[in-house]
């Protein structure tokens, strides 16, 4: 993902559109949690004029991360849009616009996909397949997880005598 000033000014007013597929393998070393990382899939365009390259790009792949209960691996979709800008050199900068310096006679947008990718991770990741046999137990001895549906149906034993104590009242009253 890497274009020099010279590459990008012939596709000026012009369409450049991108779709490539880059390996990202290196963000693992900066977390240690990332256990493995799918090809990533880079689509979109770049608007080209004579002061700057504005990239609307959008990720697709997987993260492969530990589970916060089991440490089972969890497959994490990515699917992200951004836009990225480059100012190039000599170029007037908008205060309010978010934009990278041009260094050089070289774009490289590799290491700005993997900051995105590493935002991407979340603090916790939940593993939803309870079947497995690496997954979390759902019971054990004098427990079991409980749903929020199933409770929901179910009738406090402490209060099924008041139910009756109702039934009883409206085939009295009739």
């Amino acid at each position: 993902m890497k274009w020099t000033l010279s590459q990008l000014q012939k596709y000026r007013n012009k369409d450049f559109l991108v779709d490539d597929i880059i390996r990202v393998d290196e963000i693992k070393e900066y977390d240690s949690t990332i256990r493995d990382v799918s090809p990533m899939h880079i689509t979109g365009r770049g608007d080209i004029d004579s002061t700057k390259v504005t990239f609307h790009l959008k990720i697709e792949g997987h993260l492969i991360l530990p589970c916060s209960r089991t440490l089972v691996d969890v497959k994490l979709p990515i699917n992200v849009e951004i836009t990225e800008t480059f100012l190039f050199q000599g170029s007037e900068y908008d205060v309010e616009e978010e934009a990278n310096r041009v260094k050089g006679d070289l774009i490289d947008l590799t290491p700005i996909i993997q900051e995105i990718l590493l935002l991407e991770v979340p603090m916790q990741v939940f593993c939803d397949d309870t079947d497995s046999e690496d997954a979390a137990p759902q019971f054990g001895k004098d427990w079991e997880v409980v749903h929020e549906q199933e409770q929901s149906k179910k009738i406090d034993p402490r209060l099924a005598g008041l139910a009756k104590f109702f039934d009883e009242n409206d085939s009295s009253s009739e």
